[in-house]
């Protein structure tokens, strides 16, 4: 964000809103950017993404871990029911995330079995 450095330091230098665009950036945008700055001393947006809930989901870790031991089957939505009922309330997202965080996968296996004549699904 070099760029919006730049534009951030002309105008607090004294340069007007309107030849911002001699930087070819709308005026909304520097206007964003000063306003980014004087919060957080950074014209920079914030990161996006990623997993804002690891925090709330590493607090009951044990809790989560346990319910996973105790059926190792388990599916995200069936973890998040259990995990509902004692009034934990996690997007499978969120768990999803915590279970790759924490090296645990499933595998899948077919649902039916094959026949050699017709398509199951």
């Amino acid at each position: 964000m070099i760029f919006a450095n730049r534009v951030v330091a002309a105008i607090s230098g004294g340069m007007s809103w309107r030849p911002a665009d001699r930087f070819g950036v709308s005026v909304a945008s520097a206007i964003r950017w000063c306003a980014r700055n004087r919060q957080r001393s950074c014209p920079a947006a914030k990161p996006l993404g990623g997993d804002r809930h690891w925090a709330r989901t590493k607090v009951q870790k044990d809790q989560i871990l346990a319910l996973i031991d105790e059926r190792n089957d388990i599916t995200l939505a069936e973890l998040q029911a259990h995990l509902v009922e004692r009034e934990y309330c996690f997007g499978i997202e969120a768990l999803s995330r915590f279970c790759a965080r924490h090296g645990l996968t499933w595998e899948k296996g077919p649902r039916t079995r094959w026949s050699r004549n017709a398509p199951t699904s």
